[in-house]
């Protein structure tokens, strides 16, 4: 399932614009919400107190809207519907799984973020229609119940954004979007998505007609919590993006390139998901042995996996290719990695981490070296039509 949501995503974003600006998108929705809210309040004269009592119950009325739409048009095909339910199920279900819920790039704003002109079309066939209709009964009223259903749905676009930044983020720290982050990771369950967790901003509905679905959150301890040593190094290789990452993702070769990989015990070839293996190493100047676990490969695409070490050392590591116009591949190493002791944090924070990132950067070059050592060029256009 994995491997189906990251063919899914690059496909997905491939289709998107190259033009795509997610501020605009995100900063045309939330001005023209604002702007219609501020012109509907501007017709506001001498609200009463029972005249505020609107507020409350046209937040609550919105509330109960979105749930019907989210669970009835979202997840079960309607004639009236079929591209909202393709947008929704089709596109935002298939880009988002448990474990995969937070945006990477700029163009994952588009599969967040409803389509800029549905803002605009709610204006025009919903609140501005509902506010000339009771503005026969009541003007404050109209005004404060028309408004509310915009600002509702302006807090849908922010809180569901908010739902899938990274967990460290601010914003997804706070304790309220934090539970609901949660439940609508819960909702993206594949067995879950058609019965459970149909509100975004408040759950309120999902518990009034018993589609409220929580689950304990694994809470991580101290020493998981603690921020990891990053770093991030590229270069392009004049080999193509599958062949070069199943010669990087083969450990049994990393000896061949990395300056800090002495020995590995493991099989041959590029390792899948769930392999493991064993190796030697000397980095930073001290000598180690880690436990590797392989936790992802997509051939051509991305390879990462997990290891442990001496003193607590816990490492994430992963390899990412992009193919260039030229048909070359930017190969992209990305490495993290923290230390339950003390005593090995400090180390790494005076010594370890300087001598590592020259490791770092010095094994690309080796790998653009070696790699194209060891994998034949492709023949060239020109070279086939001559043969």
């Amino acid at each position: 399932m994995r491997d189906t949501t990251q063919q899914f995503r690059q496909q997905y974003r491939a289709a998107v614009s190259p033009r795509y600006n997610p501020w605009l998108h995100g900063g045309f929705v939330l001005a023209y919400g604002l702007l219609c809210i501020g012109w509907l309040c501007s017709t506001l004269s001498q609200v009463q107190p029972l005249e505020w009592l609107t507020v409350p119950l046209a937040l609550l009325f919105f509330n109960f809207c979105i749930y019907v739409v989210h669970r009835w048009l979202g997840h079960h095909k309607q004639s009236f519907a079929r591209l909202f339910y393709a947008r929704h199920t089709g596109d935002h279900h298939s880009f988002f799984t448990p474990g995969l819920m937070t945006y990477e790039g700029r163009a994952d704003w588009r599969v967040i973020l409803f389509p800029a002109w549905l803002i605009v079309l709610h204006s025009l066939l919903f609140a501005l229609p509902l506010w000339g209709l009771l503005r026969l009964w009541n003007g404050n009223v109209a005004a404060l119940f028309a408004s509310c259903t915009l600002l509702g749905y302006l807090a849908y676009e922010v809180f569901h954004a908010c739902e899938h930044l990274p967990a460290k983020h601010p914003l997804a720290r706070l304790p309220w979007v934090r539970q609901m982050r949660h439940l609508h990771e819960l909702h993206h369950r594949r067995e879950l998505m058609q019965e459970r967790n149909f509100n975004i901003v408040l759950p309120l509905m999902d518990w009034l007609f018993g589609t409220l679905y929580w689950q304990a959150e694994t809470t991580p301890s101290l020493d998981e919590a603690r921020p990891m040593t990053r770093m991030q190094h590229q270069i392009d290789i004049p080999r193509s993006a599958t062949s070069t990452l199943a010669y990087a993702a083969s450990p049994r070769r990393w000896p061949e390139w990395h300056p800090s990989s002495l020995k590995v015990l493991g099989q041959d070839g590029p390792l899948p998901a769930g392999q493991g293996f064993e190796e030697d190493i000397h980095a930073g100047g001290r000598s180690g042995h880690l436990s590797w676990r392989v936790e992802e490969y997509l051939p051509g695409s991305r390879w990462r996996a997990t290891a442990q070490g001496d003193h607590g050392l816990h490492l994430q590591l992963s390899y990412e290719c992009q193919v260039l116009p030229s048909g070359h591949t930017r190969f992209v190493r990305t490495l993290e990695y923290r230390f339950d002791s003390l005593l090995m944090r400090l180390g790494n924070r005076l010594l370890f981490k300087r001598r590592i990132e020259r490791e770092s950067a010095a094994s690309l070059l080796a790998l653009c070296e070696m790699a194209q050592r060891a994998i034949p060029q492709a023949p060239t256009n020109a070279t086939r039509s001559l043969s």
